[in-house]
């Protein structure tokens, strides 16, 4: 053979050997997970994890007492709220990147934006106040507009708005209530006693019934929230220290963490009864609901960890050290939040 055509011949298979390389290596990029989030209250960043791996890969510096985090409207951007900070820092949900930090947001503990990308309400824990924003995208620039700050009773805590965009509820901590406000108007349309400590809320998908997680006592409390102001429908027993929620995605449970009981229960939110319960360590807090509605995540705030939960198994599989006093926790790839 002409060493001419054979080197030729070569550089051709090695050509495209190493375009068959770059196109795999490229294509596993691209199918690469994203990270799971998780907010590590006490040192004022997040830990970013592998799910591959199921290991810490870094740290990203935000603001003071990181609590809860959010998708932006147009699934860019993660906001993560620094209440203490008075900011909010936004991430890249696939890399974890700073994009860009808001500063001036008061207190933002927790943070909600309505479904018709109007709205945007935080609580403010500290200092008794509920914000509302609009919020515009020009040229890339996101920017929030403050409407309306609107004093509320002792400690704002979390915040559920319905599906049509027209109501915020919220629950007030330290007064032990729960108070609704028209976005529209920026008018509280009432407020109502609750049982003691009232943290998170879950309002089924359609807009019916309302689910308070109460941190000071061993249950949650359903309201009918349908025909103007709520009504309670029933007290759920699950274990002490009810707080967070976070739906499978199946259209029928969701979970609420206990965090003084150290149990996670599931309930039947059509039927309002527990119908599972799962052992967790030290403190469960905010959870994730994983895409393959198999795996459930969930902080250890007392431990300083992320325990992963087998749904199936009824058991935490592993648990991976993370931060002071991790809070909220979050992945791009949940499962739905219906």
């Amino acid at each position: 053979m002409n060493i001419e055509i054979f080197i030729r011949r070569s550089l051709g298979v090695f050509a495209v050997a190493t375009a068959t390389l770059l196109g795999a290596v490229s294509t596993a990029s691209a199918q690469k997970a994203p990270p799971i989030l998780v907010l590590n209250s006490l040192n004022a960043d997040v830990s970013v994890i592998d799910p591959a791996t199921w290991t810490e890969i870094k740290r990203v510096p935000v603001g003071k007492e990181p609590h809860h985090l959010y998708l932006t409207p147009d699934e860019k951007s993660v906001m993560v709220a620094n209440a203490e900070g008075d900011s909010i820092t936004f991430l890249d949900p696939k890399t974890a990147q700073v994009q860009r930090t808001l500063t001036g947001i008061v207190d933002p503990y927790h943070l909600r934006f309505s479904p018709d990308m109007k709205w945007f309400v935080t609580a403010a824990n500290r200092l008794n106040h509920v914000d509302i924003y609009t919020w515009e995208n020009k040229s890339g620039e996101f920017k929030l507009n403050l409407v309306k700050r609107i004093p509320a009773g002792k400690t704002p805590s979390h915040i559920a708005i319905d599906s049509k965009s027209k109501i915020a509820y919220i629950t007030l901590q330290d007064s032990h209530e729960l108070t609704a406000i028209e976005l529209a108007t920026q008018k509280r349309l009432w407020t109502i006693k609750v049982g003691k400590t009232p943290a998170d809320l879950y309002l089924t998908p359609d807009d019916k019934t309302l689910l308070i997680g109460l941190t000071g006592a061993a249950e949650v409390e359903a309201y009918d929230v349908s025909n103007g102001k709520a009504v309670l429908k029933t007290k759920i027993p699950t274990g002490k220290g009810a707080h967070a929620f976070r739906s499978q995605g199946d259209k029928q449970h969701v979970f609420v963490s206990n965090r003084t009981a150290n149990t996670i229960s599931r309930i039947d939110w059509k039927t309002l009864k527990v119908v599972d319960t799962y052992r967790t360590p030290a403190g469960p807090d905010c959870m994730e609901m994983m895409a393959d509605g198999k795996t459930l995540l969930v902080t250890t705030r007392w431990a300083g960890k992320l325990s992963v939960i087998d749904l199936e198994k009824k058991a935490v599989v592993r648990q991976i050290p993370v931060g002071k006093s991790p809070h909220g926790v979050w992945t791009l790839n949940h499962a739905s939040r219906d």
